[in-house]
């Protein structure tokens, strides 16, 4: 009987740690399961951006990645492509940039330094457009950091190379705002661009599909394919004890790498670390680039020019777009506005106000003087503009031209004696019956 009952209780254990294992081999089959879906998911997300970071370029690519920066001085230029390596770093220094437009000078590099961000940040943050054109772009930054970082020399080689075809096209060239060397080194041509004035840069703009194309023989030109914005003073750059030091940037063209601080960059001694880094590389359709194929004539589909004028000038309140002041009123009374004309004579004193028809209300002598004239220096003209189009319901006379409509008409033929200065008033402005309506201040604007 005990032999009987001891078999039965291993047999029992017996089944028991089978079911175990059975389980056991079922729960791990499961988190073998979720696990290699979890890595496929993942790859399926990350492929492109490890296919971007790995993947070689070509040297058309690469002259299409260069193409927008490559006619940049030597210096700003190192500073970019060294920048380009740490793409989440231009999007975080474009933000603060963004955060801090008071910032200004040495104070700038001063805060940008503390921030912890590296040199060729430091550097840049005197150029906010080129921050905000790298972060608008980052996907060409980041594939150009990774082309910088895997071979410095085929990046040498492709600046050398559009700069040699932009100098063949005719669009390089020294002028006031910068100097083209040419020097002969090894039995290679190399092109050095540095600023006219040491203390000043002027960043150029141009379209890279125009650029680096020849024009042909028979091709008239009128106006230059590369321009310049607002000059920037590097004053706080034009240090040599700081390793952003404006001197210390630029290439070695004939040993094809960048330097910074005086030395060979070999990557940051102490790099900044993004506290919340999310960016992630997408890879890049080289059809919607010009260059494409090596062809510099090619147009991607809808493609946009880059914008000419990189600054931004102030757009504060008060200082609208240049469109809305030239709106002339398309009333007719264009007879009565020579008049005002011959006001402007008067000018210099209350005689602006010969035409008495209104007497009363030109009584406001700051109104009745600076319309005619349009001086933009009367203030008054400001709070004008609304009613611009004439709708200022002054029609009694504040302006002499309401009133010469009703009867004062007269008036107006009186001032046609006095049409010489009529011709001035009219090439101040398209909308010649503006100037008598106390909007005439807003055509001043356009003086």
């Amino acid at each position: 009987m005990r032999d009987d009952a001891h078999s039965q209780s291993w047999a029992k254990q017996i089944d028991s740690r089978r079911t175990d294992t059975r389980n056991f081999m079922r729960h791990q089959a499961k988190l073998t399961i979720i696990f290699v879906l979890a890595v496929l998911l993942i790859s399926a997300v990350f492929a492109p951006t490890v296919s971007a970071q790995t993947t070689s370029l070509t040297p058309d690519e690469l002259d299409q990645l260069l193409a927008p920066i490559a006619l940049y001085p030597d210096s700003l230029l190192s500073q970019v492509t060294t920048a380009s390596t740490n793409p989440q770093e231009i999007l975080d220094v474009d933000a603060w940039l963004q955060h801090n437009p008071g910032l200004r000078g040495a104070a700038l590099t001063a805060a940008a330094e503390q921030e912890g961000f590296d040199p060729a940040f430091i550097a840049l943050v005197t150029f906010p457009d080129v921050m905000q054109s790298m972060a608008e772009n980052i996907d060409d930054y980041s594939a150009l950091g990774e082309a910088f970082m895997t071979d410095q020399g085929a990046v040498a080689a492709s600046i050398q190379r559009l700069r040699a075809q932009a100098y063949k096209s005719g669009a390089l060239r020294s002028n006031g705002h910068q100097q083209v060397v040419i020097q002969q080194s090894a039995g290679q041509t190399i092109y050095v661009i540095q600023p006219a004035n040491p203390q000043v840069v002027y960043v150029p703009q141009y379209d890279p599909a125009v650029v680096y194309v020849p024009y042909g023989a028979s091709t008239v030109v009128t106006t230059p394919r590369i321009t310049f914005g607002i000059g920037i003073g590097i004053g706080p750059l034009l240090v040599v004890n700081r390793p952003w030091g404006w001197s210390g940037w630029g290439w070695n063209w004939t040993g094809r790498y960048a330097y910074y601080n005086h030395g060979y960059w070999r990557g940051w001694a102490s790099p900044y670390r993004s506290p919340y880094y999310f960016y992630r590389p997408r890879p890049i359709t080289w059809s919607n680039r010009p260059g494409y194929g090596g062809n510099w004539r090619y147009r991607p589909p809808n493609y946009r020019p880059p914008a000419r004028p990189i600054h931004r000038p102030g757009r504060g309140p008060g200082n609208p777009p240049n469109g809305p002041r030239p709106a002339p009123s398309s009333k007719p009374g264009t007879p009565n506005r020579p008049s005002p004309p011959s006001a402007p004579p008067a000018r210099p004193g209350a005689p602006s106000d010969p035409r008495p028809a209104p007497p009363s209300k030109p009584g406001t002598p700051s109104r009745p003087n600076t319309p005619p004239n349009g001086k933009p220096s009367t203030p008054s003209g400001p709070s004008q503009p609304s009613g611009r189009p004439g709708k200022p319901g002054s029609p009694d006379g504040s302006r002499p031209s309401r009133p010469t409509p009703g009867g004062t008409a007269p008036a107006g033929p009186n001032q046609p004696s006095k049409p010489p200065a009529q011709p001035g008033k009219d090439l101040i402005r398209t909308g010649e019956n503006r100037p008598a309506s106390p909007r005439q201040s807003k055509p001043a604007d356009p003086d």
